[in-house]
């Protein structure tokens, strides 16, 4: 009997030997640290702020950039021709998840790749470019955030009206390569009409085309410039604004980085705000989460900012009334 006891103990004793090593094996291996590429048109510099709120989005979550989660940057700098080959290059980093800058980054990731999850900072169309099946049902691995807000071209028409009380004619630049640009040349056709106002379309489809389009529109008799969302813009913004400000034209612009840089206002979604909050998408992901059973969401922040050394550089006065209605206003 004691043998029996005997061999029963050791053979105990070896299975919680066994056990206790296997357990301090498992807890010496290093837990695998998330890898996220993210995609960007333009360059990464020049919107620093608005991809820093990414970072701060993490930071909220309890990540922290090259503790516990790697994030590949990847900037095309205003070469939509590089988007493809930076989204392979993601992809052969095995990267988690993609997040990406805009809509063209969405596309170039999407024709990348079927099965890693891509996160969409913003895209005004995400339906009709075919990223997704619905807002609420995306389907497939894509999903993030939308700038879909049909009365936002209303709204900078008005404010354009108020600071340019007999103004008929305005010029829209827009890009025909840019995904979103049909349904947005839309929006703004039909709030034109609702003010009364002739357009004048310019495409625009590189950085030569900038002081061609001015000259157009100002031939053309335009008063004033509505420009809609284009990544190429982000890397030519001292061009831009410095034609504006040649042509004595007032423009509305689609984010406040290219007011900062000495433009005269814009009216539009917060997209440093959609940027942070892609940051929860990518945390519910690696938590397990499939993009498609994580409901696209519009925007809920949108902000006036107004230039007023760019508005007496073209001797305009603004309106008190439009004035008290800016988020942030430069002087």
């Amino acid at each position: 009997m004691n043998a029996v006891v005997g061999k029963f103990f050791v053979s105990f004793l070896t299975t919680i030997i066994l056990l206790t090593t296997a357990s301090a094996t498992q807890a010496q291996q290093p837990r695998k640290v998330p890898r996220i590429g993210f995609l960007i048109a333009s360059s990464r510099s020049v919107n620093a702020a608005r991809y820093e709120m990414f970072g701060q989005g993490l930071r909220e979550l309890g990540y922290e950039e090259g503790k516990n989660i790697v994030i590949e940057w990847r900037s095309a700098e205003g070469r939509l021709d590089r988007l493809a080959a930076l989204a392979a290059e993601l992809i052969r980093l095995k990267v988690d998840v993609i997040v990406t800058a805009g809509p063209a980054d969405t596309r170039a990731a999407k024709e990348a790749t079927s099965t890693i999850p891509i996160v969409m900072t913003f895209d005004n169309d995400p339906v009709g470019n075919g990223f997704i099946a619905s807002l609420a049902r995306p389907g497939g691995n894509i999903t993030g955030l939308s700038t879909l807000a049909p009365e936002l071209s209303s709204k900078q028409l008005e404010l354009l009206k108020e600071i340019v009380p007999k103004l008929s004619r305005v010029a829209l630049l827009g890009s025909s390569t840019n995904p979103g640009n049909a349904l947005a040349l839309r929006e703004v056709e039909v709030a034109a009409k609702t003010f009364g106002l002739n357009l004048q379309y310019l495409d625009i489809l590189g950085p030569t085309a900038i002081e061609t389009a001015f000259r157009t529109a100002r031939k053309g008799g335009v008063e004033a410039i509505l420009v809609l969302g284009i990544p190429m813009l982000n890397s030519q913004r001292k061009q831009l604004v410095e034609l504006a400000v040649k042509n004595r034209l007032p423009a509305i612009y689609y984010t406040g980085d290219l007011v900062e840089a000495g433009g005269l206002m814009t009216y539009g979604v917060n997209r440093s705000d959609l940027t942070r909050r892609a940051a929860t998408y990518v945390d519910k992901i690696l938590k397990g989460t499939k993009p498609a059973d994580l409901p696209v969401e519009q925007p809920k922040k949108f902000e006036l900012v107004i230039n007023l050394k760019a508005a007496k550089q073209i001797g305009l006065t603004i309106p008190p009334n439009v004035l008290a209605r800016a988020d942030r206003v430069i002087r």
